[in-house]
């Protein structure tokens, strides 16, 4: 009866404790980061737009063919051509036949622009970047280098001084060429340069436009090519979030997008390229530009979050001090940290390394001084870097420093040099000394004895 009391009361214990334990072992657990989403496009970039740093990437330096996205950068060398004075928003420009008819094909996007119309410099950028019109990148094109050929090498300067590494333009729209390509990286370089134009991002997120009569043709309406801004052309894909910005497709290149999003203090600049057209089992047409966008976009606002991951003044560690009394100097952070990471994690979940830039500082140390660096990671994903600084004064002490002075002085090699050439000298004349007080005395004495010796005097009578 004993032993199935005791039975009874150890099983009721054991039970009790491991209701206790299981959760403590389940908060001991890392946390499990979220999964990357699957993105079928050939190419896809990611990038937080308030730091610069990607947050999801796959084949970004890949060199593949951008389509219309190059009007990204015909756009961008426009509106430089317009701060530097060189072109007006509001300059009247009239279609060349070199622009409409060299190099442009007939079944490219276009807003039926005519050979000896005339619209504003603006009305063609409208054109260009809300209904992808190739005919008004050449018209710009003329108008700000003179040749489309000029233009197209400003292109490829441009691209350079971005430090596009995988880019190369032949033309100004986007049509396809064995030469004209570019990657998921460049490009993110390229309009993140562009959206610093406000005019440029005021056009991109149009959905609808409409350009005034001309001298050759009616009032004409433009809807946007951007599915996720206007759904003129298919619905499925609106984002109340997204703004702008481009898009472009060919045969050879795919359906390709560059879009922004925002939502809260979360901010987005997403690229895809080489994105499939497909038609569903129930009959769905999915543009993976656009399904793939959407899906970065969701998954990125669903999954981070901008945390304060360190204050300003937090004391680190001690650092030791020579040439003072006092042994050691307290490191700080020199300022407070806000990075976008995983919404699973917190501060608490970051590996700390503390890197210095000596072991032991020598005094005297300035308060505010830096001495090194703190790393704050997890999973070998280092999500923030802060500057340590010296929390306050430590005086050097004078004869601490007078004697550092000294064995530097010793230390060197020229006056090690000096030292020993000396000593050898001071040797030598030592020798030489001896040697010479030696002979003089030998020398004497004997002449000495000799005369006493020998000398009879001289005897007086």
């Amino acid at each position: 009866m004993k032993t199935k009391r005791f039975l009874s009361v150890f099983l009721l214990a054991a039970l009790v404790m491991s209701l206790f334990a299981a959760p403590c072992a389940l908060a001991d657990d890392p946390p499990e980061l979220p999964q990357d989403p699957e993105i079928s496009c050939k190419a896809a970039l990611l990038v937080d737009a308030n730091t610069g740093l990607p947050v999801y990437a796959k084949n970004e330096h890949q060199e593949l063919y951008p389509a219309s996205l190059t009007k990204i950068m015909t756009a961008l060398l426009v509106l430089e051509a317009v701060d530097e004075g060189r072109l007006s928003l509001d300059e009247p420009l009239t279609a060349s036949y070199t622009a409409l008819h060299t190099g442009l094909s007939s079944d490219g996007s276009t807003a039926n622009i005519k050979e000896g119309e005339t619209m504003t410099a603006a009305q063609y950028l409208t054109c260009m970047l809300v209904v992808s019109a190739n005919e008004a990148c050449d018209v710009l094109a003329e108008a700000v280098s003179g040749s489309v050929a000029a233009f197209v090498d400003a292109m490829n300067e441009k691209a350079a001084l971005l430090g596009c590494v995988n880019t190369h333009f032949v033309n100004t729209t986007g049509l396809h060429d064995s030469q004209h390509y570019t990657s998921a990286w460049d490009l993110y370089l390229i309009v993140r340069e562009a959206m610093k134009h406000d005019v440029f991002m005021s056009l991109c997120d149009t959905a609808t436009a409409t350009i005034p009569a001309t001298n050759l043709s009616e009032a004409r309406t433009l809807h946007t090519t951007n599915y996720l801004i206007g759904s003129w052309y298919s619905r499925g894909y609106l984002n109340s979030d997204a703004h702008g910005i481009k898009t472009g497709s060919t045969s050879e290149a795919g359906h390709c997008l560059v879009s922004s999003a925002t939502r809260g203090s979360l901010s987005f600049i997403s690229v895809v390229l080489g994105g499939d057209r497909v038609t569903l089992e129930n009959n769905e047409i999915r543009t993976y530009s656009f399904y793939d966008t959407n899906l970065l976009f969701n998954w990125a606002f669903d999954s981070f979050s901008y945390q304060t991951v360190i204050e300003k003044g937090v004391a680190v560690q001690e650092v030791p001090v020579s040439l003072s009394k006092i042994d050691h100097v307290l490191a700080e952070t020199a300022g407070e940290k806000e990075v976008l990471m995983p919404r699973v994690l917190s501060p608490e979940n970051l590996s700390q390394k503390v890197t210095l830039d000596q072991e032991t500082v020598e005094a005297p140390v300035t308060a505010g001084q830096k001495l090194g660096t703190l790393e704050l990671s997890y999973n070998d994903t280092v999500y923030a870097t802060v500057d340590l600084l010296a929390a306050n004064d430590v005086e050097a002490s004078k004869l601490l420093t007078f004697w550092r002075d000294v064995k530097l002085f010793f230390a060197k090699t020229s006056v090690r040099v000096a030292l020993v050439v000396l000593a050898v000298l001071l040797l030598a004349f030592l020798v030489w000394k001896l040697l010479f007080s030696r002979r003089r005395y030998r020398y004497g004495r004997s002449v000495g004895r000799s005369s006493r010796s020998n000398y009879r005097g001289r005897r007086r009578r």
